[in-house]
């Protein structure tokens, strides 16, 4: 069984960064694909980011230039590094996992940005 916990939520002034981190733990763990997803209150989950166990990555058109997802595979973390935060990011992230072992997501971690 994999877990996924995220992690690095809270809250932040505009214009300030966040690191959230996604750590899969459980059963020898693969990927093929790892993305980060958001939900806003009254809003649907949209994608956020996501990356390739090749290291392609593709980001949301409001999200590109801020945000930059990355991964450590040796402690199997992917990262999303979220600078020039606005507003309209204020959500809850999650993460997704799709691979082998099938798909995860995890419980998701609140992110505010708010003067």
């Amino acid at each position: 069984q994999v877990q996924l916990v995220e992690s690095g939520g809270g809250l932040v002034q505009p214009g300030g960064s966040l690191r959230l981190s996604c750590a899969a733990s459980g059963s020898i763990f693969r990927f093929d694909v790892m993305s980060w997803y958001r939900q806003a209150p009254g809003k649907q989950r949209e994608l956020v980011s996501r990356i390739t166990s090749g290291g392609t990555t593709n980001y949301a058109d409001s999200v590109k230039g801020r945000f930059t997802i990355s991964t450590d595979n040796a402690k199997n973390t992917v990262y999303l590094q979220m600078d020039s935060l606005k507003p309209e990011d204020t959500a809850v992230y999650y993460c997704y996992a799709v691979g082998p072992a099938g798909n995860y997501w995890g419980q998701g971690t609140q992110v505010t940005v708010s003067s």
